[in-house]
């Protein structure tokens, strides 16, 4: 049995202080917004307990599907790198970039360089290469496969879209068809919901055709997504047989906001090709806010 556990959404903080220089960009927009909505709502404690009760489950790996940070600051991407590091060995934890980690030009390479030992190709440069197209990257922990793809793009002011181009989109049906070939269980992160209607349109995911082009003819098992806040179930059209599209609420969501309460997901895959079997637990932050509690039992 392999053991796979599901985060997104961290949106780590407090948020720290910035420079003029560093809000004089699409940041006040945000920085608006952190304090007049989301800092009421989203509490480091909730994520703390959240991880606690992770480890407590021993997976064998973790998966984090977007939106580290809030506003991409340098000292926002360093805390998360920091963070990071206590939360694991890269080895066991892949993370794949959201909307707000590219949330201004330039974040997007500085977040690349911090967290690149997360998302790497087993097969990549040890160190981050400036040139060196990051995703889509491919890990296998046996009897599964990882693929991480990138939908982060910096956007303008009061939009939060993302993007899946051909270039990804070919490369990824290319370790698809090689994991299948390998007789691996392909799990697909990636942080936009690759499903229309699944959010409103300037938080879309432009590419959701092509996204599913690629599933359809690379094939897949699983694919793991965030940035709705919301625990969804959707289904995609595979290769062989219908593909589950799974949401999670974010990892930092404290009770009394409109979007559920912080949770995550703990998959687990049994079987072999052919005969995979896989069973969904999602743990949601409990009644009192400090415990964490089995919500749903799903199998796909």
């Amino acid at each position: 049995m392999f053991k796979l556990a599901h985060i997104s959404d961290v949106h780590l903080g407090p948020l720290p202080d910035l420079t003029l220089r560093e809000l004089a960009s699409k940041r006040i927009t945000g920085f608006v917004n952190w304090h007049r909505n989301r800092v009421r709502h989203l509490f480091p404690g909730t994520l703390d307990c959240l991880m606690e009760d992770i480890e407590k489950r021993q997976p064998d790996h973790l998966t984090i599907t977007g939106d580290l940070v809030n506003l991409a600051s340098s000292l926002e991407i360093e805390a998360v790198t920091a963070w990071l590091a206590e939360a694991g060995d890269p080895r066991d934890i892949s993370v794949v970039p959201g909307n707000h980690d590219a949330y201004v030009p330039g974040a997007y390479e500085k977040i690349t360089r911090a967290w690149y030992p997360y998302m790497r190709s087993d097969d990549s440069p040890s160190g981050w290469l400036k040139n060196h197209a990051c995703f889509p990257y491919m890990r296998v922990r046996q009897p599964v496969a990882l693929i991480g793809c990138s939908t982060a793009v910096a956007t303008p002011p009061f939009a939060a879209s993302g993007y899946f181009g051909p270039r990804q989109a070919r490369a990824t049906v290319n370790l698809l068809r090689a994991a299948g070939e390998a007789g691996l269980f392909r799990i697909v992160m990636i942080h936009h919901p690759p499903i229309r209607g699944a959010t409103s349109m300037h938080k879309r995911m432009i590419g959701i055709r092509r996204f599913a082009a690629t599933i359809s003819s690379g094939g897949a098992e699983l694919v793991l997504h965030g940035h709705t806040h919301l625990n969804t179930v959707y289904w995609l059209k595979g290769h062989a047989a219908p593909v589950p599209v799974v949401g999670i609420a974010s990892a930092s969501q404290g009770p009394g906001g409109s979007k559920p309460v912080a949770a995550y997901n703990l998959f687990s895959v049994t079987g072999g090709p052919g005969d995979w079997h896989l069973t969904r637990e999602r743990y949601a932050l409990g009644a009192d806010a400090k415990g964490v509690t089995l919500a749903e039992t799903t199998r796909f």
